[in-house]
Order: C-alpha cells, then sequence, then structure tokens
C-alpha cells in the first residue's frame, strides 16, 4: 500500500474500512449497563448477587470473622491473666529477696556488733592486765626507792660524819671527837627532816 492510497481515499473505502473492524455505520447504541431496556434483567441479577454475597458471609464469612476475633480476645485476656501473674510472682520474688537481703544485712550487723563487743571485751581485759602489772612494777618500783632510799640516808649519816670527820681534822690539823660528829650530823638531819 502506497502513501497515497493511505492518505486519499473516498467516502466509500472509509464506510469500508469501519466496516472491515466490526462497527457498524449507523447510531451508536448505550453502553448496557446503562441501558434502560436491560435495567429489570439488572436488578434481578443485583438481587442474586446481593443475596448470595449476605447468605455466604452471613453463614461462613462472617463467622470465621468473628471466631478469629474471638480467638485473639481470649489470647489477650490468656496473655493479659499470664502477665498478671507473672507480675505479682516478680513481685513476690523482689519482696522475698528484699527480705532476705534485710535479714542478711541484720544478722552482718548482730555478727559486727558480737565481733565489736568481743574485741572491746578482750581489749579492756587486756588493758586491764597491763595496768594491773604496771602497778604492780610501780609498787615493786616504789618499794625498791623507799628501800634504797633508806639505805642511801642511813648512809647519808655515815657518809656526813667521815666527811664532817676529815674537814675537821683538817682544818684543825687533829682528829675531831667522833661523839660531838655524830651530834652535829643528828641535829642537821633532825633540821633537814623538818624542813
Amino acid at each position: 500500500m502506497t502513501t497515497k492510497d493511505l492518505t486519499g481515499g473516498s467516502a466509500t473505502d472509509s464506510d469500508a474500512t469501519q466496516t472491515q473492524v466490526g462497527q457498524e455505520g449507523g447510531a451508536h447504541s448505550n453502553f448496557p449497563p446503562f441501558d434502560a431496556g436491560t435495567f429489570p434483567s439488572q436488578l434481578v441479577w443485583f438481587a442474586i448477587a446481593f443475596g448470595f454475597l449476605y447468605w455466604y458471609l452471613a453463614k461462613r464469612g462472617l463467622p470465621q470473622l468473628g471466631a478469629v476475633i474471638e480467638g485473639r480476645k481470649a489470647r489477650i485476656a490468656g496473655d493479659l491473666d499470664e502477665a498478671t501473674a507473672m507480675q505479682q510472682k516478680a513481685d513476690a520474688a523482689a519482696a522475698a529477696h528484699e527480705k532476705t537481703l534485710a535479714d542478711a544485712r541484720a544478722k552482718a550487723q548482730s555478727l559486727a556488733q558480737s565481733a565489736r563487743d568481743a574485741a572491746a571485751a578482750d581489749a579492756q581485759a587486756k588493758r586491764q592486765a597491763l595496768e594491773d602489772e604496771l602497778a604492780a612494777k610501780l609498787t615493786d618500783a616504789e618499794r625498791e626507792i623507799a628501800k634504797t632510799r633508806a639505805d642511801a640516808m642511813a648512809n647519808v649519816a655515815e657518809v656526813a660524819r667521815d666527811a664532817a670527820g676529815a674537814i675537821v681534822e683538817r682544818l684543825g690539823g687533829r682528829p675531831a671527837d667522833p661523839s660531838s660528829i655524830a651530834a652535829a650530823v643528828r641535829s642537821v638531819g633532825s633540821l633537814s627532816g623538818a624542813a
């Protein structure tokens, strides 16, 4: 087919083309659902389809859907009950744990107090024993000091007599009378004892 054949054509050629594709060359008919002549049959089939759909949903679809919804509700309620029970168990376990910790703390404090009391009693006993030992040593030391002082005082009189005799002999050139030296030492001893 040439370009001339495609573009140049007569009116009869266009009718022929329309006839070839299956269109009639006359008045156009309406779209079938909008055709007023088919309304009664359409309404009957609509009622049948709607009735069947209603029956199917009422007998099959909605009960199954209701069963699924009820199953979900029951499962959710069961899960909530289980969660509540677990929460109660957890609360009870936490309370038991807290009680155990409190008991352990109280026991530890009691043991620590007992240990402190025992250590304090032991320290007190050791301190008392040490104080008693030190008091005994102090008493012994005071006795020794008193004895040494008495011995020294006894020796002081003798040393004083010897010293006084040596001084008088050196100053006077002759030996001193022992009885007068003893009387002089006693008089000085009584003066120093009074002081």
